[in-house]
């Protein structure tokens, strides 16, 4: 044995992978070794012509003292930057519990709501939260980010203003970042951007408004008469608002608004060079059916007991699809079960005391340097501008010298933004650099803001914000609700096309470094070469796996990478002088935020023909690429297919497109079957976007936080988006954002790092062969059951399988949704429900899951077959059976009464492995039409949950 068998450098992808299930796997396959099972499954014509260029993988140990290296090259001064983005304190208790606990972090979008219901109260609280602040009936479950949730309300106002204008008024007081996205989206939906000051606005006329709150200089603007005069011409008015800034001033309900958003980083989440932050967005009642991304309701289940489910879940993208005005799929539900959290431990007291602390340093600040400098807004909350004259640049670079990163306003005027972290001792620092004089702190706190301006109402009323204040009760409160969930530290996940796998404890380790957790993605570019450096080393690893030339870290979210990658061929035609190649053709198979991104662009869809196996109707295909030669912009595609298989004609599918001018789109959801062992960009694709949160390992998060970079070839590369305020290496000039922070979502980046360099080049492709492995694996022991709907090369499928419930639907009357909800009785969490398929379970088992693991979930859709054919055959009767009644939950098993024709045991332990740990559902099946028809947002009382 040699020295490099034992230091066992490739020890990672054994952990990752369960290496020693190769032969029984591959025997029930029929199959003699790993390399004939691929040769058997993936089609030779997309094979990669040469090895994957990564390098060798290293160890866990190695990989983090590597990184760690790299996270020592940023340099932590104290931000004083602001602009959004602020040093806070996420409470330990919240640290080790949430953020650093997989019965959080490894959860899924809480689509199946009985097993859901601890994250859908978190993230009730936190809409709860916004309600209460803004003073709004409605708040969503959290958006990407402020810039994008300003983008949002821009669409939102078109769809509900009856104002005929086609023009949208910006304050010139927002943040450059909001606007910068602002103007992207405004383009491809063919609106006007106006940009002005309050005069301009109550002059014009327009069918929406925006107004910042706190002004990105820091003044506080008391907006209700502007408000009035632009809503009394018919324009929807949203208003952006400091979250912490709204716990001491006027609700922006108050001032008039229809439409409240904002960042709520401040809640205790890092700034992470970024993010991950949830955006809040909340607004009237009467725009409830127009609103983008997810609501949390109050529905029933059952029994009559309350239960929260997604409401209004699918109307966006699945239901108006190419008619939708928002693509939204992935939320920031972990930073807003965060935010949320922090109210909750903090309370309406803690959180006064935070903001006013933050306000009254401000304050005591402004007084300590108006002597010798002249302060520039007399009114503000957090953020001071001042004149420093001919001596801007000098204090500036005497800031930093110091530790202390300031924001360059202009010439002349620097801002200092006070947050949660600001001490004594950095006032002292602080007015010593502009005043030549450290002062101390006043004994007495003061205000500069105006009676008018402050909030007379109270806010964080409900009990939930007045009870867990204390570190043991916040602890059980926290524990409480993760036992209502099942994630991936209790069961597999198989949901196809999401890509549930492991998410190592090695690779999230680094997401709460101070080197890369406390950075401010506006700090100078000499103090974040760290940084740099991680997305260099991304850049070069995600060419080398995917092909492309170039690599864009912007989009934070899988829709965000969908909106990038047809920005950048919208870009190039115009480039080209073709603005009128503006047709997009989809696939009918193709997710629901294909079309709908398409149509954010200012493009129009047409729709693909699939065969009887799945695969895309080439023939259709030529048809609608002649018919369209002269207009056609792009393709929108899945590969392996939304089906699961691997179309053999893609080459020939991107050549058609091509010859007709178009581009071709790759949507990368299907990754996980393509690294090591095909090239999206080889095989004709021209930009792909990633799920980094998919197939790279990053957590779901219970719903978000996403990541979706984009892969290009060089003739697109010049076209992604740029950053108003701190350029992105790469980038052109005039490219404007999509996303709010230059790099997206950095702070989660070092997971895929950790990922891709801990499973190196031969972990990565042996990641690719196991998902096929197992999912062929699945799919074969389960044929005997249920039909396995499409098929490729051989009969096999690629990382997922569709297996068909529709005959056994039409013999017994069992549905769809009745096999998914029995599936919690067994432990496990439902395969992706009637997608791309009604009637359907689409399944995709992952590289990380082990056989025995996969034998349970068989053994599990196994014994349910057999109970639906007592349904089927009359041994149960239809309306009362094991299945129509799942989940059972433990108040079931201990009734008194028990009249169902099948015993206790049979509903809650139908197989001996379930016994030996028991999940039990917190709610019977949820009552979603109810609670749709009676939409409720905010929190019911305690008392609700008790009865």
């Amino acid at each position: 044995m040699t020295f490099n068998d034992l230091f066992h450098h490739h020890e990672f992808a054994s952990r990752h992978i369960s290496f020693a299930d190769e032969s029984a796997l591959l025997a029930a396959l029929g199959e003699r070794d790993m390399d004939g099972f691929i040769d058997n499954t993936v089609p030779q014509s997309v094979r990669m012509p040469s090895e994957l260029d990564l390098p060798e993988a290293l160890s866990e140990a190695d990989a983090l003292a590597k990184l760690k290296a790299v996270a020592a090259k940023n340099q932590v001064n104290k931000s004083y930057i602001g602009l959004g983005y602020y040093p806070t304190r996420l409470p330990n208790v919240i640290l080790r519990n949430v953020l650093e606990n997989p019965g959080w972090y490894t959860a899924y979008t809480p689509y199946q709501a009985e097993i859901a219901q601890g994250r859908l109260q978190a993230l009730l609280n936190f809409q709860q939260m916004c309600i209460d602040l803004t003073g709004l009936d409605v708040a969503g479950a959290s958006l990407l980010d402020e810039a994008t949730a300003a983008a949002e309300a821009m669409a939102m106002a078109k769809r509900v203003s009856k104002a005929k204008s086609n023009q949208f008024f910006v304050d010139e007081r927002v943040f450059p970042q909001t606007l910068d996205v602002m103007k992207t989206r405004a383009k491809y939906f063919g609106f006007e951007l106006v940009v002005g000051g309050f005069d301009l606005a109550a002059q014009g006329e327009f069918f929406g408004a925006l107004f910042q709150y706190v002004g990105k200089d820091g003044d506080v603007a008391d907006l209700a008469d502007t408000v009035a005069a632009v809503k009394a011409k018919g324009a929807v008015v949203a208003v952006a608002a400091d979250v912490m800034s709204l716990v001491l001033l006027k609700s922006p309900a108050e001032l008039g608004a229809d439409i409240a958003l904002g960042n709520t980083q401040r809640f205790g989440v890092p700034m992470g060079f970024g993010g991950p932050h949830a955006a809040y967005f909340a607004f009237k009642d009467a725009f409830k059916r127009s609103s983008p991304g997810r609501i949390i309701g109050v529905s029933k289940d059952a029994a009559g007991k309350p239960a929260l489910r997604m409401a209004l879940s699918t109307r966006e993208q699945h239901i108006r699809r190419e008619k939708a005005t928002s693509n939204i799929c992935t939320a920031q539900a972990l930073l807003a079960n965060l935010a949320g959290m922090y109210a909750v431990y903090h309370g309406p007291a803690g959180v006064k005391r935070i903001a006013t602390r933050i306000h009254a340093l401000a304050a005591a600040f402004a007084d300590a340097v108006a002597g010798s400098r002249s302060v520039v807004h007399p009114v503000f909350f957090d953020t001071v501008a001042v004149d420093c004259g001919a001596d801007a640049q000098a204090v500036y670079q005497a800031a930093s010298d110091a530790g202390y990163n300031l924001r360059q306003v202009g010439e002349t005027v620097l801002a200092v933004a006070f947050h949660e972290q600001s001490s004594a001792e950095d006032f002292a620092d602080l007015t010593r650099l502009f005043t030549g004089t450290a002062h101390a702190l006043p004994d007495r706190a003061a205000s500069v803001l105006p009676d008018a301006l402050l909030r007379q109402d109270a806010i964080l009323t409900h009990e939930v914000f007045n009870r867990y204040h204390t570190e043991h009760e916040m602890l059980r409160y926290l524990k409480k609700l993760e036992e209502r969930d099942l994630a991936m530290n209790r069961s597999m996940i198989s949901l196809g096309s999401c890509t549930m796998k492991l998410n190592a404890t090695a690779e999230m380790l680094p997401v709460t470094w101070a080197e890369f957790a406390d950075i401010h993605p506006f700090a100078p570019r000499g103090q974040v070469q760290g940084y740099a450096q991680l997305l260099r080393d991304l850049t070069q690893q995600l060419k080398a796996i995917t092909g492309f030339d170039a690599i864009c870290l912007q989009p934070n979210s899988g829709a965000q990478g969908e909106y990038t990658g047809l920005l950048a061929i919208r870009r190039y035609h115009e480039a080209n002088g073709q603005p009128e190649r503006n047709v997009c053709l989809i696939p009918q198979s193709a997710h629901g935020t294909n079309p709908a991104t398409a149509q954010m662009l200012g493009m129009n869809v047409v729709v693909v023909k699939t065969d009887d196996k799945g695969n895309v109707d080439v023939a259709d295909l030529q048809a609608k690429a002649q018919a369209h030669h002269a207009n056609l912009g792009a393709l929108m595609i899945t590969y392996p297919s939304t089906h699961g298989v691997y179309e053999e004609g893609i080459r020939d599918i991107c050549r058609i497109v091509h010859e007709h001018g178009g581009q071709v789109y790759m949507d990368g959801a299907n990754m996980n079957a393509q690294i090591g062992i095909m090239q999206p960009a080889e095989v004709g694709a021209d930009v792909l976007h990633m799920n980094l949160h998919k197939t790279f390992c990053i957590p779901h998060g219970g719903g978000g936080p996403g990541m979706g970079p984009i892969g290009l070839k060089a003739h697109l590369a010049p076209f992604v988006p740029n950053h108003s305020v701190v350029s992105v290496c790469g980038a052109s000039e005039g490219m404007s954002a999509v996303s709010a922070a230059p790099y997206g979502s950095a702070g989660i980046l070092p997971i895929t790092w950790m990922y891709i360099t801990m499973m190196g080049k031969q972990g990565m492709e042996q990641a690719t062969r196991w998902a096929l492995l197992n999912a062929n694996y699945v799919a074969k022991q389960l044929a005997e059951d249920y039909p396995i709907l499409y098929t490729g090369k051989n009969g096999r499928v690629a990382h997922e399988c569709i297996v068909d419930l529709r005959p056994l639907k039409a013999a017994s009357g069992i549905t769809e949704t009745d096999i998914a909800k029995r599936l919690m009785d067994y432990g496990f969490h439902a395969p992706t429900v009637s997608f791309p398929v009604a009637g359907t379970l689409m399944i995709e088992p992952t590289e990380s899951e082990s056989k025995a693991e996969l034998d349970r979930f068989i053994a599990a859709l196994k014994a349910i077959k057999q109970e639906a054919l007592k349904v089927q055959n009359g041994v149960w009767p239809q309306d009362d059976n094991p299945l129509v009644n799942a989940p059972h939950t433990a108040a079931d098993i201990t009734a008194a009464e028990w009249t169902h024709p099948y015993s206790r045991e049979e509903a809650v332990f139908p197989l001996p492995y379930v016994r030996e740990n028991k999940f039990w559902p917190s709610v019977k099946r949820v009552d979603d039409v109810y609670g749709d028809r009676n939409l409720v947002c905010s929190c019911p009382p305690m008392s609700a949950y008790d009865d």
